[in-house]
This record gives structure tokens, sequence and C-alpha cells, in this order.
């Protein structure tokens, strides 16, 4: 229900403020560029869904391998004590709770293509324990919530697009991002925890977060030590050495099992490609809810709303310019990569803005994407508060991302 009304709203919005646009500005571009935006976004969208095809068929497969072999378990029962506090409607053991730890990590690593088919299966598998189908359960909020959230160790893509624009040292933002995601993904998580009335302050829970935090205050004195050139480097080793280590531990304890690990892989491959079929018109109808809005130029006016309102209070304005990412995020992924792209080109990569606009665009995880995406794939329609936890953790790492820039940089 609330996903048809963010549906709908944007397209009312689009149509009224075209309408101004044409009567009142005489733009005679803008219903073209609309209707334009609605076959581009429309192909975009299929062509992601084809582009999964490959990767979720792979991962699919390599998890049935997994699952087969007792991998999966074995995960579970490492961190089922933390789990099955946070994640109390999953029984303990459960093979979800394995595969939402590799979605986690990988995650983390910044391999959002081995994180999304690990993320779809353990969808899945929460569906299975959904009693109903339709509906998102506590479980499948807070997973997708802490998805969006968007935890980022590594933040590769950022760091690259830096590089790329010239910035004297790419890695600059490394500290400032991992700071923000980890505001960000406990922004979420508290304000799940509360709706689901999880006791955070349970021994077990509260030890898991507390040691969590002094993981994450480890990395970043670790990275901090590091000269500029090596950090990017040693990123890179380490997330696809991880990898590598997965997919061999999976095919090497199916061997132990005694199992026919091809098999096991074709059969979970087989899902992976129900999976794509399923998802294509949840993400077309989403990214084309999501162009309209920005072509009609809705998010331009929006972005000039507060910047005036912001300066009339009598408060430094700087960080206004970079706001197009932070509405952006939560909507479209490839419009906020072209917007910070847009954004370092403009002001420089070295510049308060171009520096907060690569914050913002590694602090955070496309919310309405993930929403039709992963919802979408196991057919459920009612969201519950899932959307609105989504954009309040979105809101925490983009109030986060703010601070920490003018903490580092203004």
């Amino acid at each position: 229900m609330v996903l048809n009304y963010i549906w709908v709203f944007f397209f009312l919005i689009a149509f009224v403020v075209a309408l101004i646009r044409f009567f009142a500005l005489g733009d005679q571009e803008v219903f073209p560029n609309i209707v334009n935006s609605t076959f581009s976004s429309a192909r975009v969208g299929f062509e992601v869904s084809l582009g999964l095809t490959g990767a979720l068929t792979l991962w699919m497969g390599l998890m049935k391998i997994g699952e087969k072999a007792g991998a999966i378990n074995f995960l579970s029962k490492i961190i089922g004590p933390f789990f099955s506090r946070l994640f109390p409607g999953i029984p303990k053991n459960h093979p979800a709770l394995g595969q939402i730890l590799l979605n986690f990590s990988a995650n983390m690593l910044g391999l959002g293509n081995a994180a999304t088919p690990l993320g779809l299966k353990a969808m899945q598998s929460m569906q299975d324990l959904n009693e109903e189908k339709e509906q998102a359960s506590n479980a499948q909020i807070m997973f997708l919530v802490l998805n969006t959230a968007g935890l980022t160790l590594i933040p590769v893509s950022i760091m690259a697009i830096r590089a790329q624009q010239k910035a004297a040292d790419p890695t600059d933002i490394f500290v400032p991002v991992l700071i923000t995601t980890y505001c960000a993904t406990m922004f979420g998580l508290l304000f799940v925890a509360i709706r689901q009335k999880i006791n955070l302050f349970d021994k077990v829970l509260f030890s898991w977060l507390l040691g969590l935090t002094a993981f994450m205050a480890a990395i970043i004195w670790y990275f901090s030590s590091l000269p500029p050139e090596e950090k990017s480097r040693v990123s890179n080793a380490a997330g696809n050495i991880i990898l590598f280590s997965i997919i061999s531990a999976f095919i090497l304890a199916g061997l132990l099992k005694k199992i026919n690990v091809y098999e096991a892989f074709i059969e979970g491959a087989k899902e992976g490609f129900n999976t794509v079929i399923r998802i294509i018109p949840y993400l077309v109808g989403m990214l084309v809810g999501i162009a309209v809005f920005r072509a009609c130029g809705a998010m331009e006016y929006l972005i000039q709303g507060i910047t005036w309102c912001v300066v009339t209070m009598g408060f430094n304005a700087d960080f206004t310019p970079s706001l197009p990412i932070a509405f952006m995020k939560p909507l479209s992924g490839s419009g906020t990569q072209g917007l910070t792209v847009e954004l370092i080109t403009q002001y420089g990569a070295d510049s308060f803005v171009g520096r907060l606009s690569s914050i913002m665009y590694a602090s955070a995880d496309t919310t309405f994407y993930i929403v039709a995406l992963y919802f979408g794939s196991v057919g459920i329609r009612r969201t519950r508060y899932a959307i609105t936890a989504g954009l309040m953790a979105d809101l925490g790492g983009i109030i986060a991302a703010i601070a920490v820039a003018y903490l580092f940089f203004h």
C-alpha cells in the first residue's frame, strides 16, 4: 500500500510541476522530457534486471552448495546468539541467519554484485517463515533497513570516482564514510528495534553491538595509519580474497560432505533465474516513477527551497549544493552516481561540496530500489513501516555526513 501511494505521488507531483512549467514558464520541453524519461528508465529497469541474471544464477548456485554442505548452518551457529535477538522471528541455527551474515559481509566489503543475490536468497528464506505472504515480517523489515543503511567498510567505488576526477588524495573520505555509514546503520537499527520492542540492553545483544563498535574503531585506526596509495590497494585485495575464500570454502565443504557439487550448483542457479523474472515488473515500475519525478524538475525546486530556508535562518548553507545527492540516493543508484560526478566536476574533487557529495554517495544504499528488488522478489505488497524506517536510516546518514564533513573538511 505504501509503495502505491509513493508511486502515485511521483506521477501527480510530476504532472502538476510540468503544467506550471509549461504554462507559466513556457517550457516547451518539459513534457517531452518526462515522456522520454519513462521509456529510458523502463529500459534501464529491464537492463538492470537482465544484468542481475548472471550474478544471481552464480551466487544462488554457490549458496545452494553451501546450504547442502552445511556451511550456511555453521555460520548460523556462530552468529546465532546475536542474530536470534536481532531477528527474533527466525529460529536459532536457521539457514537464513547465515545467508544474512554473508549478505552483510559482502555489503561491508563493497561487493555489491555478490551482496544482492545473497540478500535475495536470505529474503526468500525469511519468506518461507513468513505466515502472511503478502505482508513484510519483522525480520524482513529489519533486514531491509540494515541493507538500506549501507554499512560500508571499503568504499571502493567512490574512491575510484575521486581518483578519476584527479583528487589530491582520493582516500581522504575513507574515515568520514566509515563514521557516516555506521551512524546510519545504528540509526536504522534503533528505529526498528524500538518499533519491534527489541531489548537492545540484552547482555548478548549489547555485547555484540559494543564489539562491532570496537571493530569499526579498529578498522578506522588501521586505515588511517596507511599511506593514501595503500588504502585502495588493501581494500580491493581484502575484499576479493575474502570473497573467493568463501567460494572455495563452500566447494570444499561440499566435497567433504560428498555431495554432487555441480548438481547442487545447477539447482540453485535455476532459482536465481526464476527470481530475476519475478523482480522485473517491480523494478521497472519503481524506476519509471523516480525518473518522472526527476524529469519534471521537482527535485531542483526542492533544493532551491531548502537553500533559501537555511540562508534565511542565518545558518551556513555551504552544504546545500550537495543535497541533490541526499534526495536522489534513496531513489536511484545510477542517478546518484551521475549527480556525484557532476558535482565533483563542477566544484572540484577537493572542494567542500566535492568531499561532502562523495561521503553522501557512499553513506547509504538506494532505499526504493532495495524495497522494489527484495520485496518484489518474494511478492510482498504490504511493506508496513519498512520504507519509513529505511528513510529514517537515510536521514541519519545524511545528518551524519553533513556533520562529519564540517568536522573534517570545513
